[in-house]
């Protein structure tokens, strides 16, 4: 079986491939697409960091590839979706960069508090000027992390060894799990008023940003940001303004909305601002841990068919993965759909299989669960390790089966709880394979889903749709299916509606505040 290294790895990597037996390696770095494009239909796997882009195109074109192994967490150079229609499993190491990366922030929080970038500047332009660069003390300052994974746990960890007092907010967490760190769980706003650093540690959020100019407002002045997280976290020119206003001293940055950052960017401009070129995971240490880490497990797999760590399809044979693939897809989106809206720490899952679908090998659909729920708030989330950071979590995960039929020959019923309430979404699968909501809470539907949704609940009174109708057309938004549950006449009803795009925060609010609209929630699925 031959393998292609095609973007910089560890050596140690290297050794460990070309030590397997049966397996031939080829090392061409720097390669363009072109030249991808023509020698991919060789190979049985691709390895690769972040330099290479794996498009539609390149796969399309390599007719053997089986497996596609990233050195490292991110897979956003690779196109998932092709990947897995082509049959292609795609594989990570998550685990390798976590240390690497927390350090980073711990790196940029110190180099910010004591001007460390600017005064070396200084000194190499033969300046003495200590008085211009007064620092501050991290001892017994107040630190807001956003988002408690595990390179926000590895924060904290570090940042207690300074005497510094942890505020945490994460939605998905459980009070108990931030104590054990030493840490108080809080909200949003309670974070951006208390805290004196802030250090953001989640996933990216679909056209939004984590902090803009709302929450500027709401910081406590002389507040200092570190991101090395995402770049589309902040709104630079949000950021931009927040310094010049004096509510922010400093801010740190390792990734951009855009990379390479343009030597042009404002955010170059402001003495206040550090900036790194997405460093986070640049250790010597790190590119031999996820080195060492994808080449064992492209050699299982390519060798003994096991999958670790898959991000586009669970660790399944390829038969019964035929078999309930389309369930796969449905729980995963009901999962996400859940995901977001409901509201604080889930504490329970229950999901239950009636009909035909009782009968197969459901385990892994349950995983698939799992990982629609946690996507959002975990970065790296796979089949692979959902169910054990649910269990970390605390997460109560119920399984249960019944082959008794009703109006369906097979429904995945989903129950998430939360100390604030919950949800309760029941799913089929219509034809050959078409994902519906059938149930949502107590409404009967059948609705479509999509990749951009809105999910309402209103009262069933005159005018509601067709002020609804008025306020996405007024915003550009074309709707491409509209389905209607209710419990009875004039009473309360639920929609779910299939838009063409995302709703802006401005055509959320107007909808929000439309009369006899009780509450819309945007919803965005990426299986569909």
């Amino acid at each position: 079986m031959k393998l292609l290294v095609s973007d910089n790895l560890s050596q140690a990597g290297i050794d460990i491939l070309k030590n397997e037996e049966g397996i031939e390696v080829d090392v061409k770095t720097g390669m363009s697409k072109e030249e991808l494009i023509e020698v991919i239909p060789q190979y049985e796997g691709l390895l690769v960091r972040s330099a290479t882009k794996v498009r539609a195109d390149v796969i399309e074109a390599a007719t053997n590839l089986k497996v596609i192994g990233r050195a490292g967490i991110g897979v956003d150079n690779i196109d998932l979706d092709a990947a897995g229609k082509k049959g292609v499993i795609v594989m990570n190491a998550p685990e390798g960069n976590v240390i690497t990366t927390a350090e980073h922030a711990m790196a940029l929080m110190m180099s910010m508090s004591r001007n460390i970038p600017q005064a070396n500047s200084s000194l190499r332009n033969k300046e003495w000027s200590p008085k211009k660069f007064m620092g501050v003390e991290l001892f017994q300052k107040t630190l807001g992390i956003m988002g408690l994974g595990r390179i926000g746990s590895i924060v904290a960890e570090r940042a207690k060894g300074f005497h510094m007092k942890i505020l945490v907010y994460d939605p998905y967490i459980q009070q108990e799990r931030a104590e054990k760190l030493g840490a108080e769980a809080v909200e949003l706003k309670d974070l951006l008023q208390r805290s004196d650093y802030i250090s953001l540690h989640t996933p990216g959020l679909p056209d939004q940003y984590l902090l803009g100019k709302n929450e500027f407002d709401m910081m406590k002045p002389g507040v200092r940001i570190v991101n090395c997280a995402r770049g589309s976290l902040i709104d630079d020119d949000a950021l931009i303004e927040a310094i010049k206003s004096k509510i922010v001293a400093q801010a740190a940055l390792d990734v951009y909305t855009k990379e390479p950052l343009s030597p042009d960017s404002p955010l170059l401009q402001m003495d206040e601002i550090i900036c790194t070129p997405h460093l986070g995971a640049s250790t010597e240490e790190a590119q031999e841990k996820v080195a060492i880490a994808i080449c064992d497990q492209m050699i299982d797999f390519l060798k003994y068919g096991n999958v670790r760590n898959a991000i586009n399809m669970p660790s399944i044979d390829a038969e019964t993965l035929k078999e309930i693939q389309p369930y796969l897809v449905l729980g995963e989106d009901l999962g996400l759909l859940a995901s977001q809206l409901i509201e604080g720490p889930i504490l329970k899952v229950e999901i239950q299989y009636n009909g035909d679908i009782a009968g197969l090998t459901v385990e892994p659909i349950t995983i698939s669960v799992l990982k629609g729920l946690l996507s959002r708030s975990i970065d790296g989330i796979n089949m692979v390790n959902a169910p054990f950071i649910a269990k970390e979590r605390g997460i109560q995960v119920q399984e249960s089966k019944s082959n008794e039929v009703h109006e369906y020959t097979s429904t995945l019923q989903l129950r998430v709880k939360t100390k604030n309430g919950g949800r309760n979404i029941t799913g089929s699968i219509f034809g050959k394979g078409d994902p519906r909501i059938v149930k949502f809470d107590d409404f009967f539907m059948e609705a479509v889903l999509s990749k951009n949704m809105l999910v309402l609940n209103n009262m069933d009174v005159p005018g509601v749709i067709g002020n609804l109708g008025n306020t996405l057309g007024k915003h550009n938004i074309n709707v491409a299916g509209f389905h209607l549950g209710r419990l009875k006449e004039k009473g309360k009803a639920m929609a779910i509606i299939n838009i063409d795009s995302p709703p802006t925060s401005e055509a959320l609010r107007e909808l929000r505040e439309t009369p006899n609209i009780l509450s819309v929630h945007s919803v965005t699925l990426k299986n569909q």
